[in-house]
């Protein structure tokens, strides 16, 4: 009788535990801080566009925004990645924060030619089409822009990148600010997908599905979801995608 005691207890607080670890919002999405940690490359969401790859010999920041406080919990960046030129993607305040001394900083020429040289002392501009090598990680800067007429002033094509990471035989897109345009539906053998979703500034959750189910990840996290009123409902997005094609999987991580 004692060890039966004793065993509903253990197995009352790991189910605690596993709810204190998995909250969930009023939308009912589950706060993940980190994927799975059987992923090869580790995924830290920040905040909105900002995040972080990590593998055993990178630490690659993407659109770092945030400021120092933003990070104080992270590895120090091996690499910068940046996609445009608005705020919530270059930020020169958090860029000076941070220590990039001796770090590779890479973008279209638009944000490079803003950047000051006190920042790192390697700035490297590629544009779409360019690729780049950064130790074991292959770079290709991809278009990123609007289709809607309304919507041209947002993002003109070929200022910005969108980005196609290959590492350890993983190819990891980030979408930066997008519509649904030809060049994300085209892609192909995308692991890891990074899909923004907010109107008016990119596409809705409707446009940004459609083409997910074109161009089938394996796996994609909805970012880049915060518009000008409201959030984009992701689970509405996960649930068209899953529901068309169960062969993608969507993660909903904690951004904001």
């Amino acid at each position: 009788m004692k060890l039966l005691k004793s065993t509903l207890l253990l197995a009352m607080f790991i189910t605690l535990s596993h709810c204190k670890d998995q909250k969930q919002n009023p939308e009912g999405l589950t706060d993940l801080k980190t994927t799975n940690i059987e992923d090869s490359v580790k995924v830290i969401p920040i905040t909105h566009g900002t995040l972080i790859l990590e593998t055993g010999s990178e630490t690659i920041y993407i659109d770092p925004t945030g400021g120092m406080e933003a990070f104080k919990d992270q590895k120090a960046p091996t690499l910068v990645l940046i996609t445009d030129i608005h705020g919530d993607h270059l930020s020169k305040k958090t860029l000076e924060t941070l220590n990039l001394n001796n770090v590779t900083l890479i973008g279209p020429r638009a944000v490079t030619e803003k950047l000051p040289s006190y920042i790192t002392e390697t700035i490297v501009t590629i544009n779409n089409g360019d690729i780049y090598k950064h130790n074991a990680v292959k770079i290709e800067a991809i278009p990123m822009y609007n289709l809607r007429e309304d919507a041209l002033k947002f993002h003109v094509k070929g200022r910005g990148n969108g980005y196609i990471l290959t590492i350890n035989e993983e190819r990891i897109y980030i979408s930066g600010d997008t519509e649904d345009i030809p060049e994300m539906r085209n892609l192909k053998n995308i692991d890891k997908a990074f899909v923004c979703m907010n109107m008016p500034w990119t596409m809705s959750i409707e446009q940004a599905a459609d083409a997910v189910l074109e161009f089938k990840p394996k796996i994609v996290y909805p970012y880049h979801y915060r518009g000008s009123e409201k959030m984009s409902n992701v689970s509405k997005f996960k649930n068209l995608v899953e529901n068309d094609d169960k062969s993608i999987e969507i993660r909903l991580l904690d951004w904001y």
